[in-house]
């Protein structure tokens, strides 16, 4: 079945973060906001009969995730999209990616002890390492004018600190729109292994990655003191129904998550709904590669518009995956400050700064939308630099 994603939906007064609460991020609502990184696409066919089928019973009662319904389905996409088999036993529910992450932080590391990333990064990261007491320790990634280029060399420096105990990894990368290759995957796990960090991925942009890039989960090249995070719900547009997964190889991590999750924190039961979404969404490859050929195109668009108007100052290359367009700024000729007043107040658009993730020199453009936003939100800034 083809999917409409030009349909515009009107998501105003449904409490949308992105929509509803656009002044929380810019000062006032009257923008159009290409902010949060939801999409603004109708969830799969299949997903929402899936919903309302379960709506018609009148019961939302406390509801188990630990079984074959649920972790098959997650073990037949793994299988499916990137042959990889994964054992049911090592799949557990988790509210949030975020939630899994803060967990294994915590059972990985002391008060003090540190993490490191790749900076630029998806803010949250910064919230949930310091918010838990550790260190942030940065590593430059390069963006896509410097082929996203690692300087292993500072990696091995940092990961031979003895403070360092966790490596968190985010691949597809948020913000940059890098996918890491198999090769590169495996330099990082054997950093890990020889220095004995612990090692978290972030996996929940896997589905959106563009031709010729392929996404490897890093399950492919290693199976200890590992944990891959992830969701459906970027991909398919629920994170409103929360919910998402983890694969953790580890008997004995995959036992004290358990604890964590259901004694200390009382998570027992499910997200209903999440969980019926997740089911629903991991049968839905149609819509996945009918959505990464037309964000693709978005993505095109962007790059296309900001060539024709390179007096505008603004550059921008297709990423290799992610719905988030990364785009350099640093030769607009205006502080960070004064971009975002022009594009917010004169413009009415709004972008996300690039010091959210760690590089004023950048904006953050989700473009996960109808075409005729894309269109739009280019003529703002337009508007708002000419």
């Amino acid at each position: 079945m083809t999917v409409d994603f030009d349909k515009v939906i009107d998501r105003h007064h449904t409490y949308s973060t992105q929509w509803d609460y656009a002044k929380d991020r810019f000062g006032r609502n009257d923008i159009l906001p290409f902010s949060i990184s939801d999409t603004d696409f109708a969830v799969p066919d299949g997903v929402q009969a899936a919903l309302k089928k379960r709506i018609e019973h009148p019961i939302y009662g406390y509801t188990r995730w630990n079984h074959h319904d649920y972790k098959g389905a997650i073990k037949e996409w793994y299988l499916r999209r990137h042959n990889i088999q994964i054992d049911e036993n090592d799949i557990a529910y988790s509210p949030s990616v975020v939630f899994s992450i803060s967990d294994f932080i915590k059972m990985h590391s002391d008060e003090g002890d540190a993490v490191a990333t790749f900076i630029p990064m998806y803010d949250a990261f910064f919230n949930t390492i310091e918010a838990n007491n550790r260190v942030l320790v940065p590593i430059k990634l390069g963006d896509v004018y410097s082929n996203y280029q690692i300087d292993w060399d500072m990696m091995e420096t940092v990961l031979s600190q003895p403070k360092i105990k966790v490596f968190l990894l985010t691949n597809p990368h948020n913000p940059t729109g890098k996918v890491f290759t198999k090769d590169e995957l495996t330099k990082i796990s054997n950093l890990c292994y020889k220095y004995k960090v612990f090692l978290i991925s972030d996996d929940i942009h896997q589905d959106i990655v563009y031709q010729p890039n392929k996404y490897v989960p890093i399950l492919k090249v290693r199976n200890k003191n590992v944990v891959l995070c992830s969701s459906g719900s970027k991909t398919f547009n629920t994170p409103g129904l929360i919910g998402s997964y983890l694969i953790c190889p580890d008997v004995n991590d995959y036992d004290q998550f358990m604890i964590d999750l259901k004694q200390k924190n009382a998570l027992s039961s499910v997200s209903i709904l999440g969980m019926y979404s997740q089911i629903a969404a991991y049968k839905e490859d149609s819509y996945v590669e009918q959505l990464v050929a037309y964000v693709y195109q978005n993505m095109k668009l962007v790059q296309y518009f900001f060539n024709e108007h390179f007096e505008l100052g603004l550059r921008f290359k297709l990423p290799q995956g992610t719905y988030l367009a990364w785009i350099d700024c640093s030769r607009v000729g205006l502080t960070e400050n004064e971009l975002q007043n022009q594009l917010i107040n004169v413009g009415h658009v709004g972008i996300m700064k690039g010091s959210t993730y760690g590089d004023r020199s950048r904006l953050r453009m989700n473009i996960a939308c109808p075409r005729e936003k894309v269109e739009d939100g280019l003529q703002r800034i337009l508007t708002a630099l000419k």
